[in-house]
């Protein structure tokens, strides 16, 4: 199936994060919360190397990542519990500043590829018990964005995520329909 792919909602999130805390994985807790903090697409997200993320042997509350899509930085928060554990899988791993963040298990690849981190996603999906052809990598980027607008209903601040056009914005967050208008009389 194709087409635009829904963010994840707020349940959905700490039922995961819950989980994968309970089961002690904190490669995919760390992949997780960064995935949601960073807002990357899986390319960019899959070759952060540690010292993207790091200040000495800390993990940093904001990075600046260049796209590799756009070729543009892009700056980031990385909120206390992503901090955490980001924290946790790097200290269990031994990872280094020149490291990548998410290393692969396979021999061929120094990091996880944008199709084990699909499937990883697709894992946790079905997990939630939700539906795998309405999520994929880019509801992870669209979950935290969704969010912002959900709790302030201010469409600049979201823009400032990324798009150049307000117009784009709002097809983004797939308001047009049900919230456009409504926002169009608030701020004229």
């Amino acid at each position: 199936m194709v087409g635009q792919k829904v963010p994840f909602k707020l349940k959905d999130i700490w039922g995961l994060r819950v989980r994968l805390q309970l089961e002690g994985r904190v490669r995919e807790l760390a992949l997780f919360n960064l995935g949601l903090d960073s807002k990357l697409r899986g390319c960019d997200l899959v070759s952060l190397k540690v010292g993207d993320v790091c200040h000495g042997e800390q993990v940093a509350p904001r990075a600046t990542v260049m796209q590799h899509k756009t070729q543009r930085p892009v700056q980031f928060e990385l909120t206390p519990g992503t901090r955490e554990a980001v924290q946790a899988w790097i200290q269990r791993t031994g990872l280094r500043s020149d490291d990548f963040l998410f290393p692969s298990r396979m021999h061929d690849s120094p990091h996880l590829s944008t199709w084990q981190y699909a499937r990883i996603l697709g894992g946790w999906v079905r997990e939630l018990g939700l539906d795998p052809a309405d999520y994929g990598s880019h509801s992870m980027r669209r979950t935290k964005a969704t969010l912002i607008y959900r709790w302030t209903r201010n469409l600049r601040a979201v823009q400032l995520l990324g798009h150049s056009k307000l117009e784009s914005t709002i097809r983004y967050l797939g308001i047009e329909v049900d919230g456009a208008l409504e926002i169009s009389e608030t701020e004229i």
